[in-house]
């Protein structure tokens, strides 16, 4: 299967959605920190490519059972990345678990302490686990705390959350609570909405109806976006934060087993972590503040 290339740039950040697994994008340099962005694996291993830091959202395994969790926890501990954070509980794996936890790190000696929590919870859902109704979901959420990475399986409402019924199915009320932090996160990484894997750049404001997002994710019809610089839209917030830089937070569907419209090319069913549904690569500067 053929791969693209696709890159999205945000203020002091790059972000890769397609690209050669064989070649992918170098490393920017010591100054940067590569985040590797997977999520909803489902027991399957692929080609990832190297960073300093990965995070997995979730959904590792078909069903839960035991060797469909080895098989996944097996492949990630082979995997180079220093720093590895994940949304599922394993023991002694190296990877560092999350659950409606905050977390620290430094991805290399003497390099910027980053802050980052972990939440697995997502609107009701099927029986699977973590799932909340919608009376019990500003509780939950409250209690994010404003941090560098946001790691959770679900995704805010409206942002790459359009499913197979055609509908928004990400979580107002993270939306809202992620809306009103003074200062939000740098990096929100989810999964759970396989059909909207990609990428965009969201840009918050006081007033809701001047939020702007550029985005590289499917559309509503399942196509990929195109690629875009970050500054595109934005000059209406702008003009109302006078020389206040706004607000960003770089947004990442991070599905890998494929669904929905670009799970078929050509006839042929797409493999997980496969053109259209590869990891997504995030470059942050080091420098950079929320």
């Amino acid at each position: 299967m053929r791969f693209g290339k696709e890159h999205l740039n945000a203020r002091n950040a790059t972000i890769h959605t397609a690209y050669d697994p064989n070649h992918p994008p170098p490393h920017p340099g010591p100054q940067w920190t590569r985040f590797v962005c997977l999520s909803d694996t489902h027991s399957a291993t692929f080609d990832v490519p190297p960073g300093d830091v990965l995070l997995h959202s979730g959904d590792l395994s078909l069903l839960g059972k035991y060797d469909h969790v080895k098989t996944t926890v097996d492949w990630l501990r082979t995997l180079p990345h220093p720093v590895k954070m994940q949304l599922f509980n394993s023991e002694e794996t190296g990877i560092v678990y999350l659950q409606d936890q905050k977390h620290t790190f430094r991805a290399k000696e003497g390099g910027r302490e980053w802050s980052i929590y972990g939440f697995p919870w997502q609107p009701w859902f099927g029986g699977w686990a973590f799932n909340y109704r919608p009376d019990e979901a500003q509780a939950l959420v409250s209690a994010i705390p404003e941090v560098d990475i946001l790691l959770t399986h679900g995704p805010p409402h409206t942002i790459l959350d359009f499913a197979l019924n055609k509908q928004h199915v990400g979580c107002p009320e993270l939306l809202a609570h992620l809306s009103n932090m003074q200062r939000p996160p740098l990096l929100h990484c989810f999964g759970h909405i396989h059909e909207s894997h990609g990428a965009m750049v969201h840009t918050w404001d006081a007033h809701p109806s001047t939020e702007t997002s550029v985005d590289m994710g499917a559309s509503e019809t399942g196509e990929t976006g195109e690629c875009a610089e970050a500054s595109v839209g934005t000059d209406a917030v702008q003009a109302g934060l006078g020389s206040r830089q706004p607000r960003e937070t770089i947004m990442v569907n991070a599905a890998n087993k494929p669904m929905g419209a670009k799970a078929v090319v050509y006839g042929v069913r797409v493999p997980c972590g496969g053109p259209g549904f590869q990891p997504v690569i995030v470059d942050i500067l080091d420098s950079v503040q929320r």
